[in-house]
């Protein structure tokens, strides 16, 4: 049997003792578990009207998939008015009453959302007109502006060049 280093020995117990150390300094950054449904039903009608709305921090992602502080928030704040009795359709005013149309992922039709409807086809019917307007004018540009004929000096060159290329074949 050999005999260990009692160097290498106090420095793995260093090394163990370190690693332990900031094992547990690590537990200091964590949260809190999130609580479960405590109702199944307010859960899932939760659920549907937040799939409804757009997370006003990430924009792209539904209320209920995002997971910004304010989403949780404003889920926490669904869940109050599910309980305290509200509609889905209450919930949706006073979500659109206090964050404005873009908070829908679909919002009505009506004078001030034309914009949200309609902008994208807008500015695509732009872009069209303007690739349209560009070619016709490169077009006009290059029928007015030909290149030149060749002057015979030019031309008895030319063959000159392609006479030296065929004989070296």
């Amino acid at each position: 049997m050999t005999a260990r280093n009692p160097l290498v020995m106090t420095n793995m117990k260093r090394l163990f003792v370190l690693f332990l150390l900031l094992l547990v300094a690590t537990l200091g950054w964590a949260k809190e578990a999130a609580p479960m449904a405590e109702d199944v039903a307010v859960e899932k009608r939760m659920v549907a009207i937040s799939d409804e709305l757009r997370c006003l921090v990430c924009q792209n992602e539904s209320l209920s998939g995002s997971h910004a502080e304010l989403a949780q928030d404003l889920r926490r704040e669904i869940r109050e008015m599910i309980k305290a009795g509200k509609s889905d359709q209450q919930i949706m005013d006073f979500m659109v009453d206090r964050y404005g149309d873009f908070v829908r992922y679909r919002p009505p039709m009506k004078a001030t959302t034309y914009l949200l409807w309609f902008g994208p086809f807008l500015l695509l019917a732009a872009a069209v007109v303007a690739l349209i307007l560009y070619l016709r004018r490169r077009s006009a540009r290059l029928d007015l502006d030909p290149q030149p004929a060749l002057t015979a000096d030019e031309k008895k060159r030319a063959e000159a060049l392609l006479q030296q290329v065929e004989n070296k074949r």
